[in-house]
């Protein structure tokens, strides 16, 4: 994975996201989805300018079913974004680095 963004695994869900002290974006993607390959520069883009104030991290649903499946992702890209190990914010599908930023801003304010 590029720079910032992490890659979080069934196995390291756990420890990486539920019990991180700071907010934690996870994005459910798979290699053969369009849509994610398309929204992977804006995930990356805003882990860079949030270093610090928020952890990022790709998930691929393929590989870890059951951590897709314990927080009932049925489409991909889906953006779950965590605090204190709870879903503060959901976003399914593609959508813009504004309106992901305006998304993770209010959260982080």
């Amino acid at each position: 994975m590029a720079g910032q963004v992490l890659e979080f695994t069934d196995a390291t869900f756990q420890g990486e996201v539920l019990q991180s002290q700071t907010p934690v974006l996870v994005d459910f993607w798979a290699p053969w989805c369009g849509p994610c390959r398309q929204l992977a520069p804006h995930v990356e883009a805003v882990a860079g300018e949030l270093a610090g104030q928020i952890k990022v991290g790709k998930l691929n649903v393929d590989e870890n079913l059951n951590t897709a499946s314990a927080y009932r992702v049925q489409g991909i890209p889906t953006l779950l974004l965590f605090k204190a190990g709870k879903v503060e914010e959901q976003i399914v599908g593609y959508v813009s680095k504004e309106a992901l930023r305006k998304t993770l801003d209010k959260h982080l304010a």
